[in-house]
């Protein structure tokens, strides 16, 4: 089954998906692709012009007197239309090519959009891995303070040394010192998501919690055929190489003659009155043919446009065969972080058994502090292990949609979009 338009929702998050419609409505990237789209549309209206007559409309009075003659003057209205015609399919190939163009851009801008939705996920899932540490080594902190205490008590009965609390005192401070670079990440994080939302880096105020409340949605990719349809990069790079196999033609037309036709007609009289009367109409038509002869221009742009197109059509491979790396690569980091998940689950569950019962030991003075403070150190690592464990499984999910084409996410359209014309592609 493929992705939703709007998957990020699987994860169950209300806050990641107001951060995501914020971001697609704000920012900045994205607006700039919706910019390229008009002037890519806009391109495709001024090379279409060459296909529609060029008609222009003129007026004209004058007034001429000499000493001793009258007044002499004279009135004109005419319309002159000029038109090129594309015996050769130049001006249609340039044509096409603009409007190849500007699907690619419409291809582009999934690719930006899909891009930032990921981003704001990861970064959203980054910001609760932060949180979720910091209030592990918080509590660390609090558990480390607490053996502290209880090693000073045996110290104050005889039963402990100086060195068992200096240890246990050096475990305390360097918990202590876990924090700030945690509180750090936890910033950056906000103003990396200020950022992604068109806001200046100011304080984001984000909610956030704990990764394990967040649902783990189920990803089944389609079929491999399939991926190619619906990976917005690939068909930019498809429209892309329809683009540059249209400058070819058009490139291939300029030497061929190029024929222009130019007619006028209008009226003319010596008196307003008399303008438009049958007798004051005029109309003149022509037809002319032009030749390259020697220009040197044209076979370098004929090979340039060759160049384009070859080098577009090793960027589609490359994208087809990318295409189906990334799938499978997130399969594998999929596959891979949610065993990595449940080993340290365990692992976690293992280190506060014996951190448990190390401490009652401790208590009843049947063990030893560097067992004690073996089993502490273990817990803390094994909680934080998992924390990033926990990140890495949830981004690896992000990076399968992302994979998958994300369901198309900013625009709304049908995922995959519209197919290329076939007078674009098969040239």
């Amino acid at each position: 089954m493929w992705p939703q338009r709007d998957w990020w929702r699987a994860f169950g998050s209300s806050e990641l998906s107001t951060l995501i419609a914020e971001a697609e409505r704000s920012n900045q990237d994205i607006g700039a692709a919706k910019a390229r789209i008009e002037q890519a549309d806009a391109q495709v209206r001024i090379n279409g012009a060459a296909l529609i007559p060029l008609i222009q409309g003129s007026g004209d009075a004058t007034a001429q007197k000499s000493p001793g003659t009258p007044v002499v003057g004279g009135f004109q209205a005419a319309l002159s239309a000029s038109y090129e015609l594309d015996f050769w399919g130049k001006n249609r190939a340039t044509l096409r090519s603009a409007q190849a163009s500007a699907l690619s851009a419409r291809y582009a801008e999934e690719v930006v959009a899909l891009g930032v939705v990921a981003s704001v996920a990861n970064t959203y899932f980054a910001l609760m891995s932060a949180q979720e540490r910091l209030a592990i080594a918080h509590g660390n902190v609090k558990s480390a303070q607490t053996i502290l205490d209880a090693i000073q008590g045996r110290l104050d009965v005889g039963t402990a040394n100086a060195l068992d609390r200096a240890q246990q005192r050096a475990v305390l401070d360097q918990q202590r010192a876990t924090i700030p670079p945690i509180e750090q990440e936890i910033r950056t994080n906000q103003t990396a998501l200020a950022l992604l939302l068109g806001r200046p880096p100011v304080l984001l105020p984000v909610k956030g919690g704990r990764l394990a409340s967040l649902k783990s949605p189920r990803v089944a990719p389609g079929l491999p055929s399939e991926l190619l349809l619906r990976r917005p990069d690939v068909r930019e790079a498809e429209a892309n190489l329809a683009a540059t196999d249209a400058n070819v033609t058009a490139a291939r037309a300029a030497f061929l003659p190029s024929i222009d036709l130019t007619a006028q007609g209008g009226f003319e009289s010596a008196a307003l009155r008399s303008l438009f009367s049958s007798q004051s109409a005029f109309y003149s038509l022509a037809a002319g043919l032009t030749q390259p002869l020697l220009d040197p221009t044209l076979p370098g742009d004929l090979d340039l446009a060759k160049g384009q197109y070859r080098e577009n059509l090793y960027a589609y491979r490359k994208a087809a065969i990318q295409a189906f790396v990334d799938v499978e690569n997130a399969l594998i980091t999929m596959r891979k972080s949610a065993e990595q998940q449940r080993l340290q689950e365990a692992a976690v569950k293992s280190a506060r058994e014996a951190y448990d019962i190390a401490q009652v030991q401790m208590r009843e003075g049947t063990v030893d502090i560097v067992t004690v403070l073996n089993t502490q150190q273990t817990l803390f690592s094994a909680q934080q292990n998992l924390a990033e464990a926990r990140l890495a499984r949830y981004q690896a999910i992000v990076q399968m949609f992302q994979a998958l084409g994300g369901g198309w996410a900013a625009s709304g359209r049908r995922p995959g979009g519209a197919p290329l014309p076939e007078t674009a592609l098969m040239k």
